[in-house]
């Protein structure tokens, strides 16, 4: 398999995914090849381009599958755009360059990009990403784009001031104001509580969303169950059993739990909010956290055996071989979609060792 191109390899996932999904793969495989860039014929035999934090083993890209209350499921693809000689600066380049060049093919709507890029550009940025993209495929619809900004991109004592002029000039600063007095425990902004995505959808249909993302390290149930408590309509309970089933009991103390909240022009407070559990860190492999999605799925009323097939497509080894091939798992509450998501890593270079090899015997 290390003589594949990383193209050959990830199209050899994404076909197979649209497939399960009804999906018809020519444009998502277009938009890979994009994405990817030259670096799409580099070999796996070769190190990776870049350390992309998108995923564990620094692969460029993450597939995720939204199965929804309200609609049919549908694919996405999270990814950094490498640039010729990649680096942060570089890559936000060739994210840019990316974009125009779908822009007009797709229609994407800018406005509200162009209004706040400036805001998260630094000439010497600091983090593990400046911007991701990530597109999202419905069945008989063009793909839907959006972006990721870093509001820690020019360290994390200033994410709060970045964000906070990035929304008020998006005209959302009530809301942010009204999700930090509730949402943050008290003292730990920029502490255990901290902005880490800034997410913008590139179209101007009804549902187009402003995301803020905050991760909680070292929290509970309880802790983000409160946290959502600030969005109308969501059940604290219904967070706290979703934390529970997913993760397990007790402090989440090595990837933190994330909390993002919708914010819509003209509310004072969030409208929406989704929870995202980092499995892979509190499972033994895959196999176990095979059983715990399937379980979640299930409750919500999706359908297993799609989740099945979405994970056999992605997959090349045993689940009880490794963990990480299902990164996280989400529940989203509100507009514009309720429903749960499932995070498959791509494992295009390495396969994290299942945990019970790592642990000395009784």
């Amino acid at each position: 398999m290390r003589h594949f191109s990383v193209l050959h390899h990830l199209a050899g996932q994404l076909n197979p995914l649209c497939r399960s999904l009804d999906l018809d793969p020519a444009v998502p495989l277009d938009l890979l090849a994009g994405l990817l860039g030259p670096h799409g014929t580099r070999s796996l035999a070769e190190p990776p381009a870049w350390p992309s934090d998108v995923a564990d083993d620094h692969s460029p890209i993450e597939f995720s599958v939204a199965f929804n209350d309200t609609e049919a499921p549908a694919l996405r693809i999270l990814a950094e755009v490498p640039g010729l000689t990649p680096g942060l600066e570089a890559n936000t380049e060739a994210a840019y360059a990316f974009l125009a060049a779908n822009a007009a093919r797709f229609g994407l709507a800018t406005g509200r990009l162009d209004a706040i890029r400036d805001v998260f550009f630094t000439p010497d940025p600091t983090g593990n990403f400046t911007l991701w993209c990530s597109l999202v495929f419905r069945h008989g619809r063009d793909p839907e784009f959006k972006v990721y900004f870093n509001p820690e991109v020019a360290g994390v004592d200033r994410a709060p001031e970045l964000v906070e002029e990035a929304l008020g000039r998006l005209g959302l600063h009530d809301a942010y104001r009204t999700m930090l007095a509730r949402s943050i425990r008290p003292g730990e902004l920029g502490r255990r509580d901290r902005l880490s995505f800034f997410a913008v959808d590139l179209h101007d249909g009804p549902q187009a969303r402003v995301k803020l993302y905050v991760s909680h390290h070292e929290a509970d149930a309880a802790d983000v169950a409160r946290a959502a408590t600030v969005v109308p309509g969501v059940d604290p309970a219904e967070i706290a059993e979703f934390c529970l089933e997913a993760g397990g009991k007790g402090v989440f103390d090595r990837r933190p739990l994330v909390g993002s909240y919708t914010l819509a022009g003209g509310a004072t407070r969030p409208v929406g909010y989704s929870l995202y559990v980092p499995i892979r860190d509190y499972v033994d492999d895959d196999l176990q956290a095979h059983e715990r999605v399937t379980a979640v799925v299930a409750r919500h009323g999706f359908s297993t055996d799609l989740l099945h097939r979405c994970v056999a497509a992605v997959s090349r080894r045993p689940l009880g071989a490794g963990v990480g091939l299902i990164a996280h798992v989400s529940l989203r509450l509100g507009p514009p979609r309720p429903g749960v998501t499932v995070y498959l890593s791509a494992e295009a270079y390495e396969v994290t060792p299942p945990r019970s090899v790592w642990l000395p015997a009784a």
